[in-house]
């Protein structure tokens, strides 16, 4: 079923510009099954919370360094990773903001976030349809939300959204986002 839903809602090419801005130390957050993980440098470490999709990411990549841990509490040391990569992870994600906000910690400050990610609809008619069902949807899914509003959980955890690299596709969305720098408070360096 995905890889029918990769080609014929084109999310292939979607997936390699995921891949091709990667550079440096890499995190695929929520890497689930490896989708992701061959088109990304030698450096990536794949991390998710499920024990079978990790197997299933070993099997797609071979080498990867792969981390069983929640998007919620990453373990990493702050600033420890240039690029981090989101392949539909935040919709799923229990505590997003809180999830975001570990994206961001563990981002170096001239890093980069570069996500797909799908997200509630600008339609007053579509986004009650995606709240109505959400419920129903949400346990169906293994955890998806389609009403979340990912874009902006983005910008409240602290990342800016580059909109010249930001792409929409009905309720999809690619965009890079980097991190937000906030000067030090007065006397302080």
């Amino acid at each position: 079923m995905c890889a029918l839903v990769e080609r014929w809602g084109g999310l292939g090419p979607w997936r390699r510009w995921l891949a091709a801005g990667a550079r440096g130390r890499v995190l695929d957050v929520g890497c689930g099954t490896g989708r992701n993980l061959p088109h990304l440098p030698d450096t990536t470490v794949g991390l998710d919370p499920s024990w079978p999709s990790l197997m299933a990411a070993r099997r797609r990549a071979p080498r990867a360094r792969l981390v069983m841990a929640d998007a919620e509490a990453l373990p990493f040391r702050t600033a420890s990773f240039d690029t981090v990569v989101d392949g539909l992870v935040f919709c799923s994600v229990p505590d997003a903001a809180r999830g975001l906000a570990e994206v961001r910690r563990v981002l170096r400050p001239d890093g980069e976030l570069r996500a797909m990610e799908h997200v509630r609809a600008t339609g007053t008619w579509y986004a009650r349809w995606q709240d109505l069902i959400q419920p129903a949807w949400t346990r169906l899914s293994g955890g998806c939300h389609p009403n979340r509003d990912t874009e902006s959980a983005v910008e409240r955890a602290g990342l800016s959204i580059r909109r010249e690299d930001r792409r929409a596709k009905g309720t999809l969305r690619r965009f890079a986002a980097r991190p937000v720098h906030t000067p030090a408070p007065h006397g302080r360096v």
